[in-house]
């Protein structure tokens, strides 16, 4: 029994390891991801090694070379230059969510004092003035972050660009924006509606109406270079019912 137990051992010990899988996605998927993951899982399927950060690093990391199993983008954008590098599996590409604009301020500050609660996303708010003399408004980067990107364009719409672009406090992603905001270091902050959900000591003050940016959609592929059986899988489940009733509750449109 004893050289039985120990040849079963060593059989256990040679079969490989179930390999885990590596997701790219955009930092405001940061808690859904998690918990969908958590889904994945309990499920048997392979662990799931996840990487956030802004769509524009990721897409950049998919050209040098990684092999991830699936990317998800916060805009159309950046999975669009992947695609035209051929780094994107044929066919595989899908919209999954949508998000919104909010202005957020510190939780902790007084209604009344530069961030006033209820104001009215409209051209002719004052958003330099509230920002004080001295504050800053973060948001992501808007040559690199889809957030920060998405924001100058609803801030261009309202004609109010130009008076907070040398104001600004830019991010290397939207959570790091967030940050900046829930540490009191700005007054201001414009990011997703879904992080401003997830995060504590920070209060919305506002929410900007879709029209005024391009629609805030993920889209969601699996990369070339990591394409497999399960990849394709995990995507599908992506899509399914049970993560998208996930990603509902952290605040994401589903489509």
């Amino acid at each position: 029994m004893r050289r039985f137990l120990i040849v079963l051992a060593c059989l256990v010990a040679a079969l490989p390891a179930r390999a885990e899988m590596l997701v790219f996605a955009a930092a405001s998927l940061t808690d859904a991801m998690q918990d969908v993951a958590k889904l994945w899982e309990a499920n048997g399927e392979p662990r799931l090694r996840l990487n956030f950060a802004a769509s524009s690093a990721l897409a950049r990391q998919l050209d040098q070379g990684a092999a991830a199993s699936v990317f998800a983008s916060a805009d159309l954008g950046w999975m669009d230059w992947a695609e035209r590098r051929g780094l994107i599996a044929a066919g595989t590409r899908r919209n999954l969510l949508g998000n919104r604009l909010v202005l957020v301020a510190p939780a902790d500050r007084a209604p009344a004092d530069r961030a006033p609660a209820g104001v009215a996303i409209a051209p002719g708010l004052d958003l330099a003035g509230m920002l004080g003399a001295h504050g800053r408004l973060a948001i992501g980067d808007p040559a690199s972050v889809p957030a920060g990107s998405y924001a100058k364009q609803a801030l261009s719409s309202l004609g109010l660009w130009a008076s907070v672009a040398r104001r600004l406090a830019p991010a290397e992603n939207v959570r790091s924006a967030l940050l900046l905001v829930q540490r009191g270091e700005v007054p201001l902050g414009i990011v997703y509606a879904t992080d401003a959900a997830a995060a504590r000591g920070v209060a919305v003050v506002a929410a900007f109406p879709p029209e005024l940016s391009d629609p805030i959609r993920y889209p969601f592929a699996v990369p070339r270079a990591g394409d497999t059986p399960a990849a394709r899988r995990l995507l599908a489940f992506l899509a399914g019912p049970a993560a998208s009733a996930v990603f509902r509750r952290h605040g994401f449109v589903t489509e």
